[in-house]
């Protein structure tokens, strides 16, 4: 066995919540801006943050709820996010974290799944909460911002300060966001009090965040990498971050000008919109310190292309929502274009042979195999696909194909599993495949990732169509436009004959990604 283990320093994990974690600064700097809404200028102070956090957490306790229950938290970048996030920690109650652009459909299968009794959202998603909430267990929609009829605002909710409710920092899950894993269909993946605080101990030193910083938070807090890095990680650093509800690049660079963001963190699309598009020559870029990126993997031509063009560095690491989420990351000054930089303290990680088993020595491609305090308890309700993810002796099968050199700087070279990513967020060939079989004109349907500049990757679907029928590309778009995600919907259609499959059944996914389009 070769393991290959940080090149930094081991650090200390404190046994605590993890919103006494991020909130360890609060007292220093009760007056600083925690929490700024970039639209509106809406600001926390991390005194006001800490107030209104217990007061959440004190509004849940007066419901009923605590330990054992989960609440849905559906919403955009705002700062109020953090309140009801860490409100439900608090309380001792699960957040499960969900995509605001989610159809009712796709809602209400979380719903269901996690067991959520609570809905938290804004009224720009009311209708879709309440018609993903029919049949589930929510008993209460509350709203961020003017509540309609029927629904609770969020200012009723607030209760007397409530302080931490007494939990097991090792089993008591704090967060359910969905991941697809490796493969197959959304799963809740159970990070715990220990796995958060463990990865904000983890990339502390990699990320050398300075006092005086600010932060643009444009990337989603729904999604591991904005709950985590941005959100969760820069509070307990006590900086100021800036919120941002949606992406436009003309604000983003505004608020970068105007509030002189220090610290941007982003996925390869925005990378590229910096590098190429002209609107960025008509702001002043020079505040920024560092640009991260993430989610996706990032060419070493487009980081540098973009560093050279706003004058500073671009530089990206690499995690999975199951590992809470960063196991990689480039440290201050040891810049690698293309790779992902070096293991997280206190972490380790293996390359794998897929095939053989076999572990490869440095420079050898294998599977990247990853272990760690940070690594999740497993996947909620769902043993099987944990023990397919994560072994008996503790190591995260990432699906990925990784190289390790001899600094010890990982890059991803290709993937095992079947995922595709766009614009940083996953795509599950499988999800889409079954909701395609459930058209009258459809025999049989495969999906694949193809690349896209823009994108990374985009889901290309290769269709069967039943004998006697007709259906056009153009149909089939509309046909999953009603029922998935803006970014799962299928755009790109190949009309064969027959998918190609093993004799198990299985899609040989390998000869579509070859065949002519």
């Amino acid at each position: 066995m070769i393991i290959y283990r940080s090149p930094l320093p081991d650090v200390d994990i404190p046994e605590v919540p993890v919103t006494e974690f991020i909130l360890r600064r609060a007292a220093e700097v009760p007056d600083r801006p925690a929490l700024v809404d970039g639209p509106s200028g809406r600001t926390y102070t991390y005194a006001v943050l800490a107030e209104m956090i217990r007061r959440f957490a004190g509004g849940l306790a007066a419901r009923g709820l605590g330990p054992g229950d989960t609440i849905a938290l559906m919403a955009p970048n705002l700062p109020e996010y953090a309140i009801a996030f860490h409100g439900a920690a608090v309380a001792g109650v699960a957040v499960s974290t969900i995509n605001p652009t989610y159809t009712a459909e796709e809602v209400r299968f979380q719903l269901q799944d996690s067991g959520a009794c609570m809905v938290v959202t804004i009224g720009l998603f009311v209708d879709t909460a309440k018609e993903a909430a029919e049949g589930t267990s929510v008993e209460d929609i509350v709203v961020i911002g003017e509540a309609p009829e029927g629904t609770i605002p969020v200012t009723d909710l607030l209760g007397e300060p409530l302080d931490q409710v007494e939990v097991d920092l090792e089993d008591h899950i704090v967060v359910l966001p969905y991941s697809s894993g490796t493969t197959g269909f959304p799963k809740g993946v159970m990070l715990t009090h220990r796995n958060l605080v463990a990865n904000l101990c983890q990339i502390e030193s990699g990320l050398a965040v300075e006092d005086d910083e600010v932060a643009l938070a444009v990337l989603p807090f729904f999604h591991i990498y904005g709950m985590q890095v941005l959100m969760n990680g820069l509070l307990a650093q006590g900086i100021t971050i800036v919120t941002v509800p949606r992406f436009d690049l003309e604000q983003v660079l505004g608020l970068i000008q105007d509030k002189q963001v220090t610290r941007f963190f982003a996925v390869p699309p925005i990378i590229l919109a910096l590098a190429k598009h002209p609107i960025v020559d008509q702001y002043d870029l020079s505040s920024l310190r560092q640009v991260f990126s993430g989610a996706a993997p990032l060419s070493a031509e487009l980081a540098l292309e973009a560093g050279a063009r706003i004058h500073c560095e671009v530089v990206q690491g690499y995690g999975m929502t199951e590992m809470s989420p960063v196991s990689h990351l480039t440290p201050p000054g040891q810049f690698k274009p293309g790779t992902s930089g070096v293991t997280v303290p206190n972490a380790e990680c293996r390359i794998v042979d897929p095939v053989t088993g076999e572990d490869q020595p440095g420079g050898g491609e294998g599977e990247l195999w990853v272990r760690g305090p940070m690594v999740m308890k497993g996947y909620l309700n769902n043993p099987e696909a944990t023990a397919a993810t994560v072994d008996a002796d503790g190591w995260l099968h990432t699906g990925d194909i990784a190289v390790i050199d001899e600094d010890g700087h990982v890059t991803i070279v290709d993937r095992v599993k079947e995922l595709i990513k766009y614009k940083g967020f996953q795509i599950a060939p499988a999800e889409l495949e079954a909701l395609l079989l459930t058209h009258p004109a459809i025999a049989d349907a495969a999906v694949i990732g193809i690349l896209d500049d823009e994108a990374g990757e985009i889901p290309r679907a290769f269709i069967v169509v039943k004998p006697g029928q007709e259906v056009t590309a153009e149909e089939i778009t509309a046909f999953t436009q009603e029922r998935v995600a803006t970014y799962k919907v299928i755009r790109d259609v190949v009309f064969v004959e027959a998918i190609p499959k093993s004799p198990s059944g299985k899609i040989l996914r390998r000869m579509l990604r070859d065949a002519p389009a």
